[in-house]
């Protein structure tokens, strides 16, 4: 490629071009294209292009020049070069230290590839020189004419081109050299060069060069009116900058203040008013006095004021009053939502604590349970008691440490963080906020929002907590920060050590039928524009709703479900039935469609080889099928179901034990010898694991070999060892609901498992039988039907 600004001309002598070989070493140019008779520098640094020079000097120093299709190509073959291109000859070459070298060629004639002879050590071709004739015409003349008066417009205003091109120019006689010259030195494309390379009439080329340059001095005009314009707005500004001086001077020597000097006052007189810490004060004053040193137009200006227009609306001292009325709040905490004791009374607690001593600082509150239970709507309802303002932001997702801490006010469009935004939003310093989904955080490189929680969320710290676009210090110790989560594994042990966590278990069936009657169907009733003249739930269809309809451990489908009636009644009413609709288990059918969940625990367990776990997911609890079967093989064990590493770990365990304590359970050895087992757990697309389903699986196998079906209203849960120890496990309050839901009335449970069961409300118990057990042994016991004596009628 060429090195310099513009391209010269020499003359050729005619007896070169007629010494022009009929094959010539072709040297493929990146984004150039060289003219004939035009001297132009060249880079040369591919190992194949410096082999073919430095063979060209130690002979006839003629090379065949053709442009690239494609300049990124790096090895080039015949099909990436055009066929048009130019004998040169080499006047001049330098090598530099790297390798590569620098090359001064001049074009000699066009001439045309017939065909590539070879491509290695570089291309070598068979070409034909194309020779120019022309005939003189007073139109061939015009165009030559034109192109030099409007070319030297071009190098008039391109101050690389100098000023003796014009010279060059004007005493070319040769239309196709004037040409030539011309096209080397414009501003185009190496495709609009290359096109005019290859066009060998004369007189075709002057006229789509004529195109060209118009082009060219029509853009250079443009340019040069914009540059004008620039200059008269430069010198208009400068104008009104020293008369707007003078003004100043002026009313400075009056006495009368402009609208500047007004703003800047009321500013000032505004971060008085918002009683700011000593410290965001003296930052505000000293942004203030840079504000009034500006220009409103200069970039600056704008980030000035936002800054202090968000200093001054932050509520530093303004706090609302908090409702100390203890009976008061418990009566709008027990108006808003069923139960949840616990939480309320650690609210009443808070609201004692703070009437007795006036600077208590906010509790931190971390509500964890499954989805629908009324986390987000709990925390309403305590700022609603309380008598705050409630803030709410999702955390769902959030990457970025920015969105807690804020922008620094260097990027362009910063803002706070979502922390002071809420806060200012609120309009006092002593909100509820509540920070939703924080176990949902998510982390990359832009940073770790849970790690600058860890300021926002420690009473110790947050007293000065420093956001990066105010700079200074705002005291969240008077904010009441409550948290929500689904499970608390995902939250890290920092963040989670600093939240006092209360759990918020699933709802039963009793308790379900209380929220629905007592607050979710007044509210879709109202919702949908109906009242209890046109719509009555009954007791019976609500169960029907919550068994059939329904499989969650909140109430949000419950709700949904609700919803759905109201509207098929508002449909008919609207309709101009006046008819009341009375909400039986048939008219749930009937609107509803078919029944969507079936308790499947009796069918499952009817035959050997199946037994009902207890499982806890991140959405409550919930009852898990065990299946098992033999076939003939040795020995082998299939595990399916996408089951985890410590779930396929425990199935081992299990089999194991069973192996080895084959007498005593009254399994012969030899039977492992001829038979595979299989054991699959449903729902295959869902990811299991865990090691409370040890003594599930064991008691499968059992019924299987045995061929004694287990219980189906019973259900079990936990851990087993090689030496067949039960072992505690997790969750027991979740799986305890989700077998009650389902039915099933006897649970099975380790013995260290029992003092959970003290956190289960009585009424959840209620008609339900638990077997704590150390052993398998004892599992097998309970859970492994025995068979009937021929002798005896019934079973005790």
């Amino acid at each position: 490629m060429s090195d310099q600004n513009f391209d010269l001309m020499l003359d050729i002598d005619q007896e070169i071009i007629t010494k022009i070989p009929n094959e010539l070493p072709i040297l493929p140019l990146r984004d150039t294209v060289v003219f004939p008779n035009i001297v132009t520098p060249l880079v040369v640094a591919r190992e194949k292009s410096v082999k073919l020079i430095h063979d060209a000097i130690s002979g006839s120093r003629l090379i065949g020049l053709v442009a690239q299709k494609a300049a990124e190509q790096e090895e080039p073959t015949k099909d990436d070069i055009h066929k048009f291109g130019t004998a040169a000859i080499i006047l001049r070459m330098l090598k530099f230290p790297d390798g590569s070298l620098r090359v001064l060629v001049q074009g000699i004639s066009r001439i045309k590839i017939s065909s590539v002879i070879g491509e290695s050590p570089y291309m070598t071709a068979k070409v034909r020189t194309i020779k120019e004739e022309y005939k003189k015409s007073t139109e061939l003349e015009a165009l030559k004419r034109n192109i030099a008066i409007q070319f030297q417009k071009v190098v008039g205003q391109v101050p690389q081109l100098p000023d003796e091109l014009q010279v060059v120019v004007v005493n070319t006689e040769h239309p196709g050299k004037l040409a030539d010259l011309v096209a080397s030195n414009l501003s185009i494309s190496v495709e609009e060069k290359q096109n005019l390379l290859e066009l060998v009439d004369i007189k075709k080329r002057l006229k789509k060069l004529t195109v060209l340059v118009n082009r060219e001095v029509e853009v250079l005009d443009m340019g040069t009116k914009i540059q004008d314009k620039v200059q008269t707005e430069l010198g208009k500004n400068q104008r009104e900058y020293f008369l707007r001086e003078q003004l100043r001077a002026i009313q400075k020597e009056l006495g009368i203040g402009d609208d500047r000097s007004m703003e800047t006052e009321e500013l000032r007189q505004k971060i008085k008013d918002a009683q700011m810490s000593e410290e965001a004060e003296k930052e505000a004053s000293r942004e203030l006095d840079r504000l009034a040193k500006m220009q409103p137009g200069a970039a600056e200006y704008t980030v000035s004021r936002t800054y202090l227009d968000w200093m001054i609306a932050l509520p530093w001292s303004k706090s609302t009053e908090d409702n100390l009325d203890i009976e008061q709040a418990q009566k709008v905490l027990d108006k808003d939502h069923y139960d949840l004791q616990k939480v309320k009374e650690r609210i009443i607690e808070y609201l004692a604590v703070r009437k007795l001593k006036n600077d208590t600082k906010g509790p931190i509150l971390c509500f964890v349970g499954p989805p629908g239970v009324g986390k987000t709507s709990l925390g309403r309802s305590i700022a609603r008691s309380m008598g705050r303002k409630f803030v709410r932001i999702s955390l769902g997702g959030v990457h970025d440490e920015a969105e807690i801490r804020g922008h620094r006010r260097t990027y362009i469009g910063a803002l706070p963080g979502r922390i002071i935004q809420g806060i200012k939003n609120a309009g006092s310093n002593n909100p509820l906020f509540m920070l939703d989904e924080v176990d949902k955080i998510g982390m990359d490189f832009r940073g770790d929002p849970s790690s600058a929680l860890l300021e926002v969320l420690d009473p110790e710290q947050n007293f000065s907590f420093s956001d990066h676009y105010l700079d200074v210090s705002f005291d969240l110790s008077k904010v009441m920060f409550i948290t929500t989560a689904n499970v608390l594994d995902t939250v890290p042990y920092a963040l989670r050590d600093r939240m006092e966590v209360l759990e918020l278990p699933g709802y039963i069936e009793e308790e379900k039928l209380q929220i629905a009657f007592k607050y979710l169907v007044p509210r879709q009733i109202s919702e949908n524009g109906l009242s209890r003249k046109y719509i009555n739930f009954t007791r019976t269809g609500m169960r029907k709703i919550i068994h059939d309809y329904t499989r969650e451990a909140g109430v949000r489908n419950l709700e949904r479900q609700i919803a759905t009636l109201c509207r098929k009644v508002a449909k008919d009413v609207a309709a101009g039935c006046e008819e009341k609709k009375i909400i039986t288990p048939e008219v749930i059918t009937e609107l509803l469609g078919p029944i969507k969940f079936y308790s499947e625990v009796a069918e499952r367990t009817s035959e050997p080889g199946v037994a009902t776990g207890l499982a806890w997911t991140p959405t409550g609890g919930d009852i898990l099928f065990i299946e098992a079967t033999q076939m003939a093989g040795n020995k082998s064990l299939m595990l399916t179901g996408q089951l985890g590493d410590v779930m396929k770990e425990s199935a081992q365990a299990a089999l194991s034990y069973i192996r080895s304590h084959a007498k005593d359970l009254g399994i012969s050895p030899s039977f492992f010898n001829k038979k595979d087992l299989h054991i699959h757990v449903p729902a295959g697309a869902i990811p299991k694991d865990g090691p409370s389903a040890g003594v599930t699986i064991a008691t499968a196998l059992v019924s299987l070999i045995k061929g004694r079906p287990v219980r189906n209203d019973l259900a079990m849960t936990g851990e087993v060892t090689l030496r067949g120890k039960v072992l505690p496990v997790g969750g027991i309050k979740e799986k305890v609901l989700a077998a009650r839901r389902a039915g099933i009335k006897k649970i099975i449970l380790p013995t260290k498992n029992k003092d959970d069961l003290e956190e289960i409300p009585d009424n959840a118990k209620k008609n339900m039988q638990f077997f704590p057990v150390d052993t398998l042994n004892q599992v097998l016991e309970i859970a492994i039907r025995q068979r009937k004596s021929p002798r005896t009628s019934k079973t005790k």
